[in-house]
């Protein structure tokens, strides 16, 4: 085994997968009583609900996207490099490939900085969308990449590293400090509020990996390990919030890396029973996948797959999209085009950073100019979600 194939497994298998579970892990039982009780939580969907909600959207298959001109949700959004006419291009490649959803993230600075031109923009972004049949997901929190998040012109990508520019939500200055965390109900309940009754919104992801430690990257060590302690109780408080206004979307709340579900940290515990559907991540190959989804159907909730595909991972569309369509699970793959946000290059380049472009990319689909990077995974995304687009035509024309 050569010196730098033993750092990328050490890095992504060890670093990634295992040392980030800094969170008290507790058996599943233990955690239940306390949380499952909880009346702040009852009105959390019924299971019928939520069944005849993933019935009525179907499988749902897309991806988490960002445009490629934006190195991060700030700039994505601020009025300054906001890009609705890029957006649309490449959402059309979206919809070509038979996408019917796309995961979207938002931030609690941009609430602070123009409150109604962010909701004018996102309720332009869903326009788009729409226009292409595609609902969006959106992501409230987000606890991954620099916990120093900067309103304004944001810094150029770090040349081949992945997401070097992608920021927290909300940064460590306010997740550090629960006396703020109430600072953050306006910025929710405004963004919800607004789009409660749309149907242009699939649903409502509350916080993104929220005890995701950053150990390959920016290493959050200054909470301490108390990380997942802290992003736990901003989440009860979100989804109260949240619950207050009833919105017709459910929620969900995805972990990060969670070994097997006879062992989960106290915050995975809690995402798994208390949302609405649930979702996780799994960057794992076609057997490490059905593994995962096996153990998740315990919950008998409706599931999403909201991150997947890594190619030197084995995680690829061709093996493992049939096993999610197999079990009916929603698929997102991470990544779409192959901007600024660098995600065609592997996690690893915080440490093993090149010159070069990856010769084997990570994420991604296609190029700036709308080549793919590779035809035949273009070919076979369009063929498996052939019977998924009549089906929508047909919805809506019984419509």
């Amino acid at each position: 085994m050569t010196l730098l194939l033993f750092l990328r497994l050490y890095f992504n298998k060890k670093q990634l997968f295992k040392l980030s579970k800094l969170s008290r892990m507790l058996p599943i039982e233990t955690t239940a009583p306390e949380l499952q009780h909880n009346p702040e939580f009852a009105s959390r969907w019924s299971k019928e609900r939520a069944d005849k909600w993933f019935e009525k959207n179907g499988w749902m298959v897309g991806c988490n996207y960002i445009p490629s001109n934006a190195i991060n949700q700030l700039e994505m959004w601020q009025e300054e490099t906001f890009s609705p006419f890029l957006i649309d291009k490449e959402l059309s490649w979206a919809a070509g490939l038979g996408f019917t959803t796309i995961r979207v993230f938002l931030h609690d600075l941009l609430w602070q900085q123009d409150a109604e031109g962010f909701l004018n923009r996102i309720d332009q972004f869903l326009a788009i969308a729409d226009k292409h049949g595609i609902k969006t997901m959106l992501v409230l929190f987000d606890a991954v990449w620099d916990p120093f998040p900067k309103l304004g012109k944001q810094r150029k990508p770090k040349l081949n590293v992945h997401n070097s520019g992608w920021v927290q939500s909300p940064g460590f200055k306010v997740l550090n400090d629960p006396a703020q965390y109430d600072s953050l109900q306006g910025y929710v309940q405004g963004v919800v509020t607004r789009f409660k009754d749309d149907a242009r919104v699939l649903i409502w992801d509350v916080f993104n990996e929220p005890d995701n430690m950053n150990l390959g990257s920016y290493k959050d060590t200054a909470y301490m390990m108390h990380k997942a302690d802290l992003s736990l109780k901003l989440l009860k408080k979100a989804i109260g919030w949240i619950r207050e206004i009833n919105p017709v979307q459910p929620l969900t709340s995805a972990p990060w890396q969670w070994i097997d579900t006879s062992m989960l940290s106290t915050i995975d515990h809690f995402m798994f029973t208390h949302m609405d559907i649930v979702s996780f991540h799994c960057y794992e190959n076609k057997k490490g996948l059905e593994k995962r989804i096996l153990e998740l159907k315990q919950f008998d909730r409706p599931m999403l797959c909201t991150e997947y595909m890594a190619r030197p991972f084995g995680s690829t569309f061709k093996d493992v999209l049939p096993i999610l369509k197999k079990h009916n699970v929603g698929a997102y793959n991470w990544g779409f085009v192959a901007g600024k946000s660098q995600t065609h290059c592997a996690w690893d380049s915080w440490i093993l950073a090149s010159k070069y472009e990856p010769q084997l990319w990570f994420h991604d689909i296609f190029r700036t100019n709308g080549e793919p990077y590779v035809q035949k995974e273009v070919d076979f995304l369009k063929k498996i979600t052939k019977k998924e687009v009549v089906k929508t035509f047909k919805q809506m024309e019984v419509a």
